[in-house]
């Protein structure tokens, strides 16, 4: 299982990014999918998760700001990043399991300047 991360750029403090997560096979095979970063020096966050059943949740600090969507047309995982922080700046990476085993894909890098 292979997961592919992009998007990641330089924006502004309020701006937007769109990242995207491709993976290897039907979005149908991963039972949870998700988004976490890490900033420097800092602990690793879990952003937002998104389930088979439609479920969704988010950290408290991206709450109403970001929006976790798969597509499976194109075999994606989506973050919608809305009105972004100079505190989002982190690398994100994707994460997804598959009859509970973690499959963890190499990350993108947000900057978000003030």
């Amino acid at each position: 299982v292979q997961l592919q991360a992009s998007g990641g750029g330089l924006v502004q403090a309020g701006g937007s990014l769109r990242l995207s997560c491709a993976v290897t096979g039907s979005l149908f095979s991963h039972d949870v999918m998700g988004w976490y970063r890490q900033a420097p020096g800092k602990e690793r966050e879990l952003v937002a998760i998104s389930t088979l059943g439609d479920f969704t949740n988010y950290a408290a600090s991206v709450k109403g700001r970001f929006t976790i969507s798969r597509d499976n047309a194109k075999n994606t995982l989506e973050l919608q990043m809305n009105r972004l922080k100079p505190e989002d700046t982190a690398v994100y990476y994707c994460i997804s399991t598959i009859d509970g085993t973690p499959y963890f894909g190499q990350g993108t890098l947000v900057t978000v300047s003030s």
